[in-house]
C-alpha cells in the first residue's frame, strides 16, 4: 500500500478531473473549479511523496500524465464548451452557434501535446517551457466562476472567448521560458522572481477577494516572467 500511494494520489488526481468534467457539462462551473483545485493539489502531492519514499517509474509517470490530460486539459475546456452557451454572438456568428463550441477542445487536445512534449523535454527540469496546465486550467476555471456575469454580458462575445482560447493553447506549447515555484533556499538574489510573484499574488487576493484573482495572478504569472526572460 505504501509504495502505490504515489499512484493512489494521482488516481485521486484523476477522479477530480472527471468530477470536474461533469460538474462543467451540467453548468455547475463552482463545483468543477473546487475539483480543479483538489486535482491541482493531488498533483503537487503525489510527486512530493514518490520523491520522499523514493519511488519513480514508467507507470507512475503515465498515469500522472493521463490524470492531468483529464484535469487540466478536459475539464477546463468543458468549462469553456459550457461557456460558449452564455456568451453572446454577433449576428454574424449566428449559424455557428451550435459548433463553435466544441472549439474549446482545441484546448485539450493542446494540453495533451504540452503534457507529452514536457515529458521528453530534459530543460523542464527546473523551469518551464510554456504554460503549465495546471495554471492554464486555474485560469480558465476562477475566470469563469469570478466574471461570469461580465463573460455573459454584451460587453463580452464569442469571438473574444474564441481567440483568447486559441492564445492560451498557443501558449502551452510556445518556447517562452516561465519560472518554477520550487524552491531550493531562501535566499533573495536566487528566488527574487519568486518573492516579487507571490507578493503580488498575495495584494491580488486581498484587493479583489473572489474567484477571478486566481485568474489575474496567472496573467501576473506569465507577464512577469517574460519579463524576467528579456531582462536575462
Amino acid at each position: 500500500m505504501l509504495l502505490n500511494f504515489p499512484n493512489i494520489l494521482t488516481c485521486c488526481n484523476l477522479i477530480c478531473g472527471c468530477m470536474a468534467t461533469g460538474a462543467a457539462f451540467h453548468g455547475h462551473f463552482e463545483w468543477a473549479f473546487a475539483m480543479i483545485i483538489g486535482g491541482a493539489v493531488f498533483d503537487f502531492f503525489d510527486g512530493m511523496a514518490a520523491r520522499a519514499l523514493g519511488i519513480s517509474g514508467p507507470i507512475g509517470k503515465e498515469l500522472d500524465s493521463l490524470a492531468d490530460v483529464v484535469t487540466f486539459g478536459v475539464a477546463p475546456s468543458a468549462m469553456v464548451f459550457q461557456l460558449f452557451g452564455y456568451v453572446q454572438y454577433p449576428d454574424a456568428l449566428q449559424p455557428l452557434a451550435p459548433y463553435l463550441p466544441y472549439a474549446a477542445f482545441i484546448m485539450a487536445a493542446f494540453s495533451a501535446l504540452r503534457l507529452a512534449k514536457f515529458n521528453l523535454d530534459t530543460r523542464q527540469t527546473t523551469s518551464f517551457i510554456g504554460l503549465p496546465t495546471p495554471a492554464n486550467a486555474l485560469f480558465w476555471s476562477s475566470l469563469i466562476v469570478g466574471q461570469l456575469s461580465f463573460l455573459a454580458s454584451p460587453r463580452f462575445n464569442a469571438v473574444f472567448l474564441f481567440l483568447f482560447m486559441l492564445m492560451f493553447s498557443f501558449l502551452l506549447i510556445a518556447e517562452i521560458p516561465l519560472f518554477s515555484l520550487k524552491f531550493k533556499t531562501l535566499d533573495w538574489q536566487e528566488n527574487r522572481v519568486k518573492y516579487i510573484f507571490l507578493a503580488g499574488c498575495v495584494v491580488l487576493l486581498l484587493l479583489l477577494r473572489d474567484a477571478s484573482a486566481i485568474s489575474l495572478c496567472i496573467l501576473w504569472y506569465i507577464a512577469l516572467s517574460l519579463v524576467a526572460w528579456k531582462l536575462k
